[in-house]
């Protein structure tokens, strides 16, 4: 017996009709979204783990705002649709996976990001599908984005550090290196003691708690974005500052648990300064 070309194609195209039609856009989306910010955070868990132990996760850079824009971009994704998976979604689905499967957990960063900018091309403007897509994009910028522009920016932005504190001691600078208060030698700002990280969790805070209360775009959010970012830049200039007064006080803040309480600071001031900026959508009267 001999089969067609046709008739084998048949099956196929039936068993891929049958699955376009069995689930929605945004269940793709979020099942796609689900598995990519699963293996992505994976990466960060095992790196965090293996550099600082456990209380690398407690006080590194997979904070809760992380979670938090985690779970309010996917269930904002997940919200109920009837719309049925197109050609250009299938392309798109595939491509993704083939990007998570790579033995590359940042590549799964570079597929959120690419289904991210997609859908914000064919989403209804103010849909929950297009809310949920900003904060898995903002997501990103922690998680990826903000890391390679501080490679390629490493330089200028340490010295930016050591320039405040050198200024708040009244010690010299040179480079990224200033001296202790007391004269006795000098510290060197370190990537890992940089404002710059904590301030992309600062703009994934807005976007996604804004996004989140559905709150639109003023110019009051400039302001209220401003001060969140400058609260995370404070808070650290100042640790480090206290960090350069001598090298006993180095030693003490300057270890995992003075990290962690940092963080904590920093985590307050960014989710104080966003809930305050959206107050009115998140505590409607009633």
């Amino acid at each position: 017996m001999t089969a067609t070309a046709t008739e084998l194609a048949t099956p196929r195209r039936g068993l891929v009709a049958a699955l376009r039609h069995s689930i929605s856009r945004n269940e793709l989306f979020t099942g796609l979204y689900i598995l990519g910010c699963a293996n992505g955070l994976l990466g960060r868990i095992l790196v965090g783990v293996n550099s600082d132990g456990w209380l690398g996760i407690l006080g590194g850079d997979i904070s809760v705002i992380v979670w938090f824009a985690c779970f309010a971009g996917v269930s904002m994704m997940a919200q109920e649709d009837k719309e049925e998976i197109g050609f250009a979604d299938s392309a798109v689905a595939a491509v993704f996976l083939i990007l998570v499967i790579l033995p590359i957990f940042s590549l799964s960063w570079v597929a959120v990001t690419g289904l991210s900018l997609y859908i914000l091309l064919f989403a209804n403007d103010g849909s929950s599908r297009k809310r949920g897509a900003l904060i898995l994009l903002a997501l990103t910028v922690p998680m990826l984005w903000s890391g390679l522009i501080f490679r390629f920016l490493m330089n200028p932005i340490l010295e930016i550090d050591a320039s405040l504190v050198a200024w708040i001691l009244g010690t010299e600078r040179v480079g990224a290196t200033f001296g202790f208060a007391d004269g006795s030698g000098s510290v060197v700002v370190l990537p890992a003691c940089s404002s710059f990280a904590n301030l992309s969790l600062a703009f994934l805070c807005w976007v996604s708690i804004t996004q989140w209360a559905e709150r639109r775009w003023s110019a009051m959010d400039i302001v209220w974005s401003f001060l969140a970012c400058i609260s995370v830049v404070a808070v650290n200039v100042t640790r480090i500052s206290l960090m350069g007064l001598s090298p006993w006080h180095h030693a003490l803040l300057h270890n995992e648990w003075g990290n962690m309480v940092t963080n904590y600071i920093i985590l307050a001031f960014i989710v104080g300064f966003t809930v305050i900026g959206a107050r009115r959508e998140l505590f409607p009267r009633a």
